[in-house]
Formats: C-alpha cells, structure tokens, sequence
C-alpha cells in the first residue's frame, strides 16, 4: 500500500512539475518576445484601420468603375448619334429613337438635343401625346403603350409609355413584341380576302361560344343545332369560331403564313434600329391553325410599332408606308442632314382588300367588342360624324404578367389621317382597357 501511494504521489509530483515548467518557459517566451509585442501594438492598429477603410475604398474603386462604364455607354452613344454626314431612314430613326427620352416641346414642336450639339424635329402631335400620357398616368395603369401613326406619310404622330411597376420598361416598350391575340383575325380576313373565296357579307356557320378557345367545340355538325353570323359582324364582336373555322377550311396553312410574312412577319422592317421582328410560326395540324387563325396563339408576337404600321396600311388602300420617327435632324452647326420623306415599304393587300377591311373593321366601334366605350349611356355616338375602323384584342401573357388588352384603329375611314395602336397589360385589378385609351386619342385628334 505505501509503495502505491509513493508512486501516485510521484506521478502527481511528475504532472505537477510538467505544467510548471510549461508556464515558466512560456513566461520566458513571453518576456523575450516584448519587442515583437511592440511592433504589433503599432501594426495591428494599422491593420485595423485599412481593413475598417477597404468598404469604402471598395466602393469608392466601384462607383470610379461604374462612372466609367456609364460614361463609356454615353460615349458610344455620342459617337453613334453624330450626324455630320447625310443620314437614311434606319439611322434616324435609331438616333430619334434613342434620344426620344430627353426630348422637350418647344413652341409646339418636340424637340430633342443630340450629344454632338445636333437637334432632332418629330412630328408628334402635341395635344395627342399629352392627352394620352395623362390618360395613362392618371388611371395608374401597370403597363401601357401607344403608338400612333400618319397613314399616308408613316409620320409617327404620338409614342407614348408608362408603366407604375416598371419605369424603365418604358423606353423599349414600342419596340419589343406581345402577343398579338385577336389582331391576328386581320391578317386571317385579309387572307380570304385576297383569295376571292369570301366577302364580309358571307354568312358563316359556327358552334360553340363567341369567346371559345377550344376549336374541337368549333366544327359544324350535320343534324346539329348550328350558329351562324356575317363576317363583318364576326370581326366585330371577334367571335373566335368563325375566324378559326375560317382559317382551317378557307384560307389554309401555308396562306394564312404566307400572308403572315406579307403582313410583315418575321422580317426585318427597320435594319439597324431597336424594333424587334415581329414573329408568326407556321401551324402544325390543323388545331394550331384555327388557334392561329382566331387570334388564340401565343406564338405570334407583334410590336406596337409594326401594328400601328399595319392598321395604317389599310388605311392607306393597302401600301404600307415606312414608319418615320424624325421630321428632320441637324447638325450642331445646324445644317439640315435628314428630312423626312414618304417612302413605301410594300403592298400588303390590294385597294380592293383593303376596302373590305375597312367594312369589317367599322363593326368593332359600331356593334361590336368596343361599342360600349364609343356610345354615351343612351346608346348615342360620342364620334356622330367620325367613321372608325377598329379592331380588339383580349389575351393573358407573361413578359410582363397581366392580362393584354389591344385596340387598333383608323380614321375617318372615308379619309384617313390617323392610325393608332394601344396596347394596356392589366394585374390583378383592372385599371382601364386599351379601348378606352382609343377613344381618349381620337377625341384629342379630332376636336
């Protein structure tokens, strides 16, 4: 027993004596680095105030870098809207195009500065620009674009964004495409059209709903209780089974996308500007085709831009006229380097179509899908004198969300002097329908 107390007595000695000499080697490093220790009480202070300076100096270094990008953005711009030499209709447009946003009214005229010290005349119309801008600011809307243009002349008379969601989607609204919904019926009618096949006096038969998206519900049935409507009131309530039972047993697949490309589709209209092709794809079986043929695809795309474009092409008995956005562009030393002329892009349909068109299209303001808008509450005209010739559009999207509502127009249809496009994209609550936004336009360009 006492041998096993001693040696747990020398271990514990042992252990002891360990940990002393551990701390008094450690008090010997200690004291023998005091000069290390003086360095760090200067460095680690040191240390501290770069490490507590590097945000700002990083941030400092990033707003220097994105100044710089900024002004190299700027800088090409500049060197790209420099008009010393003569310019053709795609580079003023694009340079009209880009300084758009800056642009000013002076003594009725909107007028934008150029980065060289050059200037650029629209020929926007004052009193239709800022009836609708307010129009668009007042009710809010989340999304909303409208594009007016001179049938005769393509002069873009109004280009007008807003959107309370996102500002900066304003500024390439007019270029970009949205799905074209019941616009597309135009090109459906004009198709038939052309082929003799049809008049707008032809009385067509139908089943399911007048706003059916099921074209299976669409075919007529021997024996069945069947519906049956002229095509000139079919346009202008948009009736999607008449216009898909159209497309599938009158005009065809490759028409119908034949005359989708002579419309303007999946073409270049303007090189070398920011507008988008507008696009169509060719239908595979023969439910894509009625889909197309009623509006109800998804796929066809369109600018508000191209489809002011083509409501002015009706107008103007079927020729398509370059859209021009500058009236005149000059130099800082203030010579004239562009003027505006009237220049035909295509014939889209023949005078003959084009008149036609015009029928069908009366029926939209008159009976149909926007009648409610363009009448007082006991059914009277607020346009007694004004022929319009209409068209609506009524299709969910998703870039951006909402619900798109579309109204083109022209009038008067005995003479026209203004074609329009109104594109509004509603959320959840409703705020106003491009019809409306139509009926506030003509009222501001006919008083």
């Amino acid at each position: 027993m006492r041998d096993l107390k001693n040696i747990s007595a020398r271990k514990r000695f042992f252990r002891f004596s360990s940990i002393e000499r551990r701390n008094i080697d450690t008090l010997k490093n200690l004291i023998e680095s005091r000069p290390r220790n003086r360095r760090l009480r200067v460095i680690l202070p040191l240390l501290a105030v770069i490490l507590g300076a590097y945000p700002a100096f990083n941030l400092l270094i990033s707003a220097r870098n994105a100044q710089s990008s900024v002004g190299k953005t700027i800088m090409a711009r500049a060197a790209k809207i420099n008009p010393f030499q003569e310019l053709d209709s795609s580079k003023s447009f694009q340079y009209a195009a880009l300084s758009l946003p800056a642009a000013r009214f002076l003594n009725g005229r909107l007028m934008a500065p150029l980065p060289d010290g050059g200037t650029v005349v629209y020929a926007i119309d004052q009193e239709l620009q800022q009836r609708v801008e307010k129009v668009l600011r007042t009710y809010q809307v989340p999304y909303g674009v409208f594009v007016a243009v001179e049938p005769r002349s393509g002069k873009i008379l109004a280009m007008v964004a807003h959107s309370v969601v996102d500002p900066a989607w304003e500024a390439t609204s007019f270029f970009n495409s949205y799905p074209m919904a019941s616009l597309f019926k135009i090109v459906t009618a004009a198709a038939a059209l052309e082929q003799k096949k049809i008049s707008p006096d032809t009385v067509f038969a139908f089943r399911g709903k007048l706003t059916s998206e099921n074209p299976r519900l669409w075919d007529v049935k021997p024996g069945k209780q069947n519906q049956q409507m002229q095509l000139a009131m079919a346009m202008g309530k948009s009736v999607n089974p008449v216009f898909g039972r159209l497309a599938s047993d009158v005009v065809g697949r490759d028409s119908i996308f034949s005359y989708a490309e002579r419309f303007g589709f999946n073409q270049i209209l303007l090189p070398g500007t920011c507008l988008k092709p507008s696009s169509a794809v060719k239908p595979r079986t023969d439910a894509e085709l009625k889909l197309m043929g009623a509006g109800l695809c998804r796929e066809v795309m369109i600018s508000p831009l191209h489809a002011a474009t083509i409501m002015a092409a009706i107008a103007n008995d079927g020729v398509m006229m370059l859209p021009a956005l500058a009236q005149e562009i000059r130099n800082s030393r203030g010579e004239t380097v562009f003027t505006q002329k009237n220049l035909a892009l295509r014939n889209m349909v023949t005078p003959a179509t084009a008149g036609q068109l015009t029928r069908m299209l009366a029926t939209t303001v008159n009976s149909g899908t926007s009648r409610k808008v363009f009448h007082d509450r006991r059914g009277r005209s607020r346009f007694a004198s004004l022929n319009i010739a209409a068209k609506t559009g009524s299709i969910n999207g998703k870039d951006p969300t909402g619900h798109y509502s579309w109204f083109a127009a022209y009038a008067p249809t005995d003479n026209p002097q203004i074609a329009l496009v109104a594109l509004v994209i509603n959320q959840d609550k409703w705020k106003i329908k491009a019809s409306y936004v139509g009926e506030q336009a003509l009222e501001a360009f006919f008083k």
